[in-house]
Order: structure tokens, then sequence, then C-alpha cells
């Protein structure tokens, strides 16, 4: 590739994502995953620093360790990032406000459709709201909702998953949603990835796993070692055994805490069958199972019976870097996936096609 090709294929690459660019208000189109007790303060502000757009996991923070954790972020960055709330959080109200006294730009609600007056108060607040969608037909109901961006996640991220894979999302939901910016996760961890996305109609993409092994990360160096040693079979989504007891599928490294699982669930289902057990105190035997085992595994580096949550594209993650040099790479590999697509020319069909793209988009 010549300096000119590959002047040429950037420039595409900026035409792709520049409406995601512009709802984040920053410099590249790629969120942060927002990763319970990894997205915190350094590895946030490292990724809006880098030209992404960093989120924080609030997960179960209450207000006021959200309002700290904010604050924290601020004192690291002067670049817009946004903050993730569980949608069935029970202070979720009050988080919201914790984010509007701390003029966040960005809220993400996640895990549940959102309820209407949370939705409300965002909007309110003046900040701009994404929502996750697993399917077309709940985009269209959020939209409707007042959400200004869909993120669309397949079930190769890691942690919650739902059943249909990205590639299957991208297809199902990208051609027919133009009203608002669409980014699309899960299993993403090369450029190349991410130029196919933004082809296919994205306005960026959001990418977990392949930040966790940052330097600017505090997962453990036990934890960072795990993600470096797997493949990508290595990541496995939790198995429920009855269906009489519903397992939230969580994908995660197979270790020695994911077979405990499965003998946890064996001998509960053993135990309610014989009558010890009620149905329900059954089912909470088995939700509380990994109560902690998320925070054992990243800051405690108890990467055995932890619970070591990671995408797919685990097998992409080889060594440790900088956030700077992770998103560098990304884009490199975007912008090279892009010139080889149409040769040395670059294509004069697709450049006019993103042209048409952008000035439609504006």
């Amino acid at each position: 590739m010549t300096a000119a090709d590959r002047a040429r294929a950037a420039d595409w690459l900026g035409r792709l994502w520049a409406r995601g660019c512009r709802f984040l208000g920053t410099e590249r189109a790629i969120m942060g995953g927002a990763m319970t007790w990894v997205s915190e303060r350094n590895l946030v502000a490292a990724i809006s620093n880098g030209g992404g757009f960093g989120v924080i996991a609030c997960g179960s923070m209450n207000p006021a360790q959200l309002d700290a954790e904010i604050a924290a972020t601020q004192a690291l960055t002067t670049k817009p990032f946004g903050v993730n709330l569980i949608t069935l959080h029970p202070a979720l109200m009050e988080l919201i406000d914790v984010c509007t006294r701390r003029h966040v730009s960005h809220v993400v609600l996640a895990g549940a459709l959102p309820p209407a007056p949370a939705v409300a108060r965002v909007k309110q607040s003046g900040a701009k709201l994404l929502c996750f969608a697993p399917a077309l037909s709940i985009v269209k109901k959020l939209v409707r909702m007042g959400a200004d961006a869909i993120v669309i996640e397949g079930m190769e991220a890691g942690g919650h998953i739902g059943p249909v894979a990205t590639s299957v999302l991208a297809q199902e939901i990208l051609p027919h949603v133009n009203d608002v910016p669409v980014f699309v996760a899960g299993g993403i961890g090369h450029g190349a990835a991410i130029a196919s996305y933004l082809e296919m109609g994205a306005s960026g993409v959001q990418l977990g796993t392949r930040f966790v092994c940052a330097h600017e990360s505090i997962a453990h160096p036990k934890f960072k070692q795990a993600f470096i040693r797997a493949a990508a079979r290595d990541a496995v989504p939790s198995v429920q055994l009855d269906p009489r007891f519903p397992v939230i599928p969580v994908r995660a490294l197979a270790n020695d805490g994911t077979r405990a699982f499965m003998e946890k669930q064996r001998d509960v289902v053993e135990r309610f069958t014989k009558g010890a057990l009620s149905q329900k105190d059954a089912q909470l035997e088995i939700e509380h199972f990994w109560v902690g085992a998320l925070r054992r595994a990243v800051i405690d580096g108890d990467v055995a019976s932890g619970s070591v949550m990671a995408g797919q594209s685990v097998g992409m993650v080889t060594r440790e870097q900088s956030t700077k040099d992770i998103l560098d790479e990304l884009v490199a590999q975007a912008v090279d996936a892009l010139d080889s697509r149409t040769g040395a020319t670059h294509g004069r069909e697709g450049e006019r096609a993103a042209a048409v793209r952008s000035r439609a988009e504006a």
C-alpha cells in the first residue's frame, strides 16, 4: 500500500464512521464495552484519551459510588465518555440524577427494556441516550421511546449474552435502521471486522474483551494472563441443566468454577426432586452461586473458581498493550482491510458510495 493509497483508505474509514464520531464526539467511533470492575476510571479515561469513547460500568454501584467514579474519571480526561446503567438497578432514577449533576454527555441503559420514566429523565437531562436491542422490533420500540442510538450485541460477547450471533443481528437490523446511529458489538477483536460492519451500515462498534489487557486496565495480572492464554473456544456460555430453573447465559472462560456450577445445579435439582427444597429456594441457590465471583476473578485474581467473563474475541488478545496502541492497531487494521477490498485504486465506486452516505447522514 502506498502512502496515497493508505490516505485514501483512511479517508474512506473516516467517511464510514463519521456519523458515529459526531454522535459520540470522538475521533474514532469505537466504544469501550462496560465491563463490571474493569471499566472504571483508569480504562475509561484511557479509551477516551486515545480517541475512542470510554464507558463507565456502574453495575451495582450506589449513587455515591457512581458520583465518585464519574468525578475521578473527569479528573483524568476532558474527552467525552458515557455511563452504563443497569435498568433493573433499584436506584436507577437516582443514578440518572447523578449523571445529570456531573454533566455526563451520554447515558447507556442496558439489561432490559428501560422504563419510560427513566428514558424521560435521561432526555430531560440533555444527555444522549443509548440502549441495547436484541431484535429489530425492539430497536423500533426504543427509537419511538426516545433512544438516540442503539447498540446491538451478539452472543459472541462476554458476560450476559443473548441467543443470536452478531453477524445475524447486523443483517437483521442494519439495513432497516437509518433514523439513529447503530453500534455493533460482540466478538469484535480486529479492525477488519470493524470495517465490515461499517460497510454494512453501522455507525460504529463497541469492544470490551480487547481492552481487558490494556496497561491501564486494573484487572489482576492473573486475570490478564488467563485472557492472553485463552483461545476463542475457551469462552463458553453457562449451561442450564433443568428448564424448571432458568439460568441467564453468561459467557466466560471455562474453569473449576464453571464445573462447580454444573455440580451445584445437579445437587439443587436432586434436592428439589426429593422435596428437600422449594422451587423458590432452589432457584435462589442457583442464582446466588456466582455472587461475588466476578470481583474475585478481576480484582483478587481467583481465575480458578471466579467468573472470568470473556468474549470469543479473547483469542485475539495476545499481549498487554497500552489502550492507545490497541486503538491505533484496530484503526490500522481497518484501513488495511478497506484498501485490500478494492486494490490500490481504493475503488472509486466504493468511495462514491461512502460520499453519498456521508451526505445523507449529515
